[in-house]
């Protein structure tokens, strides 16, 4: 039994959640948000509240019950309110900065590192600080992903990026003898 998909969804005023031909809409505020579901999850939109029941007892339909719960959550939450990331760019001579559609960093490379920004997405630079939002969840964490993927903490001086609320394990380095 899923905890998350046992729970009933109440959908908040300004909100408008729709499920045609496997299809779930959300409306909001914000902006729009939509997502393919399998049919292997019974989903109930009854007034302002929403519920999750597998139609079946196949472990797909067990497993797909709460996450399919969280998507909704999460969709609702975010044509509401946008979800952000913060990211902090920690080295000399690091920096980053918004150049159109690009984020333009030097991460002490040879190069450049250009990033394009994906639609739907608001990127902000401050001095070492990037703030990544938008209303999809999903997309916010990929994107501060791939971006820090490009240039991880190291453990010695925690040059690099890490999020505004990770704490980079610090090693002793090297002993003199």
């Amino acid at each position: 039994m899923s905890r998350i998909g046992k729970q009933q969804l109440t959908i908040p005023a300004g909100t408008d959640v729709t499920l045609t031909a496997g299809v779930i809409t959300v409306k909001g505020p914000k902006g729009t948000l939509s997502r393919e579901v399998k049919d292997t999850i019974d989903i109930t939109i009854n007034g302002s509240e929403i519920t999750f029941a597998p139609k079946g007892t196949d472990p797909l339909a067990k497993a797909l019950w709460g996450t399919y719960a969280s998507y909704v959550k999460n969709m609702i939450a975010g044509v509401n309110t946008p979800f952000s990331k913060k990211l902090i760019l920690e080295g000399v001579g690091f920096k980053m900065d918004v150049k159109g559609t690009n984020l333009e960093m030097a991460l002490g490379f040879s190069h450049p590192v250009i990033v394009a920004i994906p639609e739907g997405l608001t990127v902000t630079t401050e001095k070492g600080a990037a703030t990544i939002s938008g209303i999809d969840k999903e997309q916010v964490g990929q994107f501060s992903a791939s971006v820090r993927a490009l240039k991880k903490p190291e453990p010695y001086k925690g040059k690099g990026f890490h999020y505004s609320d990770e704490v980079v394990r610090r090693k002793q380095g090297k002993k003199t003898a």
